[in-house]
């Protein structure tokens, strides 16, 4: 050990008043979670998501895990819903709840961004549907749909990134990385010219 790395050891142990460099690392937030380990933490985040705001779904917890696991899954509408027992409704509901909101969920008959202005300003339901001119019913589901989205935004996209995060380090520990590396190898591969003389 050289004169000037002796120093460095001297002034670290004064200041941290220990001669270990490197601690265990615990796992983090970051790391790969086995399925029950990542069930679990969906379903704990779920529950947090119960605490913080009122639920307009009846679904049990577990259905709402389902939900999401599903939601991820690119099942629409009528597959959860089939898939729980439950009508699509409830699993609309259920997303909102747990601000799943897809794209198509904003294709409104009328000005979406209009109806975000009036939920905003906590216009009454039948006066924002004589405003959009259109059924109170219809302006009822949209407004879901707002609201949703403000709730979500307020909590800047967490709980629905960390429901994304977890459900992807679970496809990542089931493999689907090494199909996709592969097709991307094999796409890759295709554009390369092989003119190779010996």
């Amino acid at each position: 050990m050289d004169e000037k790395t002796e120093e460095l050891r001297d002034i670290f142990l004064d200041t941290t008043g220990g001669d270990t460099v490197t601690e265990r690392q615990e796992e983090g937030h970051g790391s790969l979670a086995g399925e029950s380990d990542a069930a679990e933490r969906v379903s704990d985040l779920v529950a947090r998501m119960r605490e913080r705001y009122e639920f307009d779904s009846g679904c049990s917890e577990d259905d709402l895990v389902r939900v999401v696991r599903l939601y991820f899954d690119d099942a629409d509408d009528a597959a959860i819903a089939d898939d729980l027992g439950v009508s699509e409704d409830a699993v609309f509901d259920a997303r909102m709840d747990l601000h799943l909101v897809r794209e198509s969920d904003r294709e409104a008959p009328f000005d979406f961004s209009r109806l975000r202005s009036l939920v905003v300003d906590e216009v009454p339901l039948a006066e924002r549907a004589a405003a959009l001119g259109a059924d109170e019913e219809l302006v009822a589901h949209y407004s879901a749909v707002v609201a949703a989205d403000v709730r979500s935004t307020r909590a800047n996209d967490r709980f629905r990134d960390e429901f994304a995060e977890l459900l992807a380090e679970q496809d990542l520990r089931g493999g689907h990385t090494e199909d996709a590396r592969e097709d991307g190898l094999r796409e890759a591969a295709e554009d390369i010219e092989t003119n190779v003389s010996f």
